[in-house]
């Protein structure tokens, strides 16, 4: 089945969000803010995960709390970021 524009688009938004997103890691990791991101960082690459899957496990912590933003309007929870931050390699719920 071709591509429509639709999924051309929807590609283009995913790639430029998780841009984004490690963005927003490498920024978190150099000023450490929160101290978590970076401990959570060193914990994976200590346990065997690389870089850009360390970076992707995170980004899926920070994709949960900027999708109930912008989906559901509900306030950035950094609570609930740290705790699925030290919760991986296990994937957030919340």
């Amino acid at each position: 089945m071709p591509h429509t524009n639709r999924d051309t688009a929807t590609m283009e938004t995913n790639e430029i969000l998780r841009e984004q997103i490690f963005e927003i890691i490498k920024n978190q990791l150099r000023d450490n803010d929160p101290p978590e991101t970076k401990i959570t960082y060193d914990r994976l690459i200590k346990n065997g995960f690389d870089d850009f899957q360390t970076r992707q496990l995170i980004g899926q912590c920070l994709a949960v709390e900027l999708f109930d933003v912008m989906k559901n309007g509900k306030p950035y929870n950094n609570e609930r970021y740290i705790k699925n931050l030290l919760a991986l390699p296990k994937e957030p719920f919340e």
